[in-house]
């Protein structure tokens, strides 16, 4: 029945279909990612994944598509633009008072956004097939969800390339924009990369970095990356980083801030990627007040979520440290002390610290990048 089904045509309408559903590009690409295998191992070797266990406790079916979902010979993968309109987060990031949130975060959860679309996809193209053909309705959506590497997909798939800062790279369209795969058992055509690396001699990813997260191009130390240590770590911070990290209280943004390639990138066109509760403009302080009620309140359906509650507070308490000295912040530091786990009280304590000592603060390093990540930064 394979022989005489038109693949190619199925291949042109999921390109279509997907550009319905609010995706920017869609490609397709094989499985082969055995030079990545050996890439990833060495990564995992030498602990750079920090205290994401999960990224190695799949054994090989992240580089092995096959292994994770049986009878996939095809990877579709698509982007979606997230970045919100007029945001000014880098007046944000200048200003020590203000909450720096990541871009991706300020607005609805990508995962549930794009699952959605991609599992539309996905029965759009079962749909195409006859009744009878093996394995309909066996296609499988992933949005960063499971072990699959959706960079290397991605480029293989011509999305764009990896830049130095490990992130995907699009000539026309810059790196904000979220991955999605769908894994797929149609021996559909494949298309190939367009866009060789074009990161040339630039090098401003990686010096901008605060927290010196890259030990060379193209390689990312999760340990020290900013996004790691205020999301996916539920421990203490460790001292060094707590000044470079200033107020960045969700992640970071400054190695796709700075990027050269980012003026071409396009607004998003989903109003669901918008900022929520002014998350874009807000101060420290008045964040540090929620109660516990108030954010699940207000970070319902949201990515900030991950970091919980005390992940949160935690946060923004550093934030609160390398703040201008102001008995308003002292006074909520310490009124807040009286009801936080010795993990928050840590942060706190070294925050009331740096408040009281205000000359020990803000390193050449931390005024450097915020020189550099100026208000005429691409994006």
């Amino acid at each position: 029945m394979s022989d005489i089904f038109d693949f190619d045509q199925l291949a042109i309408n999921i390109k279509l279909w997907g550009r319905e559903l609010g995706f920017q590009q869609v490609g397709i690409t094989d499985i082969d990612l055995s030079q990545e295998e050996p890439r990833l191992q060495e990564w995992l070797k030498k602990n750079y994944c920090g205290s994401m266990a999960w990224l190695s406790a799949h054994g090989n079916k992240r580089s092995r598509p096959a292994e994770l979902i049986p009878n996939t010979i095809r990877a579709i993968s698509v982007r979606m633009d997230y970045l919100p309109g007029d945001t000014q987060q880098i007046k944000m990031l200048k200003d020590p008072t203000k909450a720096y949130i990541s871009r991706y975060t300020l607005g609805r959860d990508y995962h549930k956004l794009i699952r959605k679309r991609l599992s539309v996809l996905a029965e759009k193209i079962d749909a195409a097939l006859p009744n009878n053909f093996p394995l309909k309705g066996q296609h499988r959506a992933f949005v960063d969800s499971a072990p699959v590497m959706e960079r290397p997909l991605a480029e293989k798939a011509g999305l764009g390339w990896t830049g130095k800062h490990t992130l995907i790279i699009n000539s026309k369209a810059g790196s904000w924009f979220f991955l999605g795969e769908i894994f797929s058992f149609l021996p559909l055509p494949v298309d190939h990369p367009k866009e060789q690396n074009q990161c040339g001699e630039c090098t401003a990813c990686l010096k901008v970095c605060p927290t010196d997260a890259f030990p060379k191009p193209y390689v990312l130390d999760a340990r020290r990356c900013i996004s790691y240590l205020t999301i996916e770590n539920t421990g203490a911070i460790p001292e060094e980083f707590r000044e470079p990290i200033g107020n960045r209280i969700f992640g970071c943004d400054d190695c796709q801030a700075i990027c050269p390639w980012n003026k071409y990138a396009n607004l998003t066109q989903e109003k669901d990627f918008n900022p929520r509760h002014s998350l874009d403009q807000v101060d420290l302080i008045d964040l540090f007040q929620w109660s516990e009620e108030e954010f699940l309140q207000k970070t319902e359906g949201s990515a900030i979520r991950r970091a919980g509650y005390e992940g949160w507070l935690r946060n923004i308490a550093i934030g609160l440290g390398n703040a201008p000295s102001d008995e308003k912040i002292i006074q909520a530091l310490e009124t807040k002390r009286n009801d936080c786990s010795d993990m928050v009280n840590e942060h706190i304590d070294w925050a009331l610290i740096q408040q009281h000592n205000p000359n020990r603060r803000r390193k050449r390093k931390i005024q450097n990048i915020i020189t550099e990540l100026s208000d005429d930064s691409p994006r």
